[in-house]
């Protein structure tokens, strides 16, 4: 469609970002058939693990054995959530081809969950940074709360833009912007990455939306609007926001590929194929796909 990037790249989080906060403990094995099923559907991107303490993410400990054991695919990035340099070493054993380090747009949220401000949480990866890049890996930063905070509410585009810029000094190659608890509108989308791309490459920016208010796939096409073509997406709508009551999380990869399909946009994946992992993984956990897409296309199948 004119205006719109004629490719996206999909960065499925379903392993990771949509796992991590179950409660019942998920077999390794069942978690490597899932990032397998995706790697077949032609993602490029698997964020496939988390090397972070088993005491504050006990759904992550079996990071190393998974990504041991999954079959990987040539040209695909296996990524993993790293918060220090222990987290990094893991990472480095286990073959990650990329690491993600973090940090929040809103004061109080840093403040509230790790004591202490933005630029000293940053701060904190700088070395963590410098050994990946040395190590010659992939560097992504992510930004929670971009578009609101559960705490002090409102958050400014220029907030953003400044955790974007210390990020970029530390070498990111690639950043997302995420809407952690799901409030952002589309105006609101257009004029944070509007900002943002003042300072970093709108090529490099990525956007990661909760679907909590219903806006995922709205907040989608309106940054598709002003460049923007990486997103994150979780199979079957895995995951939920801690910090939002009722929130449904990351928005659904099958309803986000359903929508570029019918905008004529590339993304090089197999919809029916992730429909299938989608409704594997919800078998296994025991409930439907909060995916309306995939949940359609796999009744349409059964008649």
């Amino acid at each position: 469609m004119k205006g719109l990037p004629a490719a996206v790249k999909i960065v499925e989080v379903g392993p990771r970002d949509g796992l991590q906060n179950e409660k019942e403990i998920i077999a390794p094995d069942i978690k490597v058939a899932l990032i397998n099923q995706l790697t077949a559907a032609g993602f490029q991107n698997i964020e496939a693990a988390s090397f972070v303490s088993p005491k504050w993410v006990p759904q992550m400990a079996t990071s190393t054995e998974v990504m041991e054991k999954i079959t990987r695919k040539s040209g695909v990035v296996y990524s993993a959530l790293v918060p220090n340099m222990q987290g990094l070493q893991a990472a480095l054993a286990a073959r990650a081809d990329e690491v993600v380090i973090f940090g929040a747009a809103s004061e109080a949220f840093s403040q509230k969950n790790i004591n202490c401000s933005i630029a000293e949480s940053i701060e904190r990866f700088r070395v963590v940074a410098v050994a990946a890049k040395e190590q010659g890996l992939r560097l992504r930063g992510s930004i929670s709360c971009a578009f609101g905070c559960p705490y002090q509410g409102a958050v400014s585009p220029d907030a953003v833009a400044d955790v974007v810029a210390r990020m970029q000094d530390l070498g990111c190659d690639e950043i997302d912007i995420a809407d952690t608890i799901g409030v952002g509108t589309a105006a609101q989308v257009q004029q944070v990455f509007a900002r943002v791309a003042r300072d970093f490459p709108i090529a490099r920016l990525a956007g990661h939306f909760h679907d909590t208010y219903g806006q995922a796939l709205t907040n989608i096409y309106a940054a598709l609007e002003v460049g923007v073509a990486i997103f994150h997406s979780s199979v079957a709508g895995l995951g939920g926001c801690p910090y939002a009551k009722g929130a449904t999380g990351n928005v659904a990869t099958e309803d986000v590929l359903y929508l570029l399909q019918g905008l004529g946009i590339q993304t090089g994946i197999d919809l029916p194929a992730v429909v299938d992992a989608g409704q594997f993984i919800s078998r296994h956990l025991g409930r439907k796909a909060a995916s309306r897409a995939g949940n359609a296309i796999a009744a349409r199948r059964a008649d």
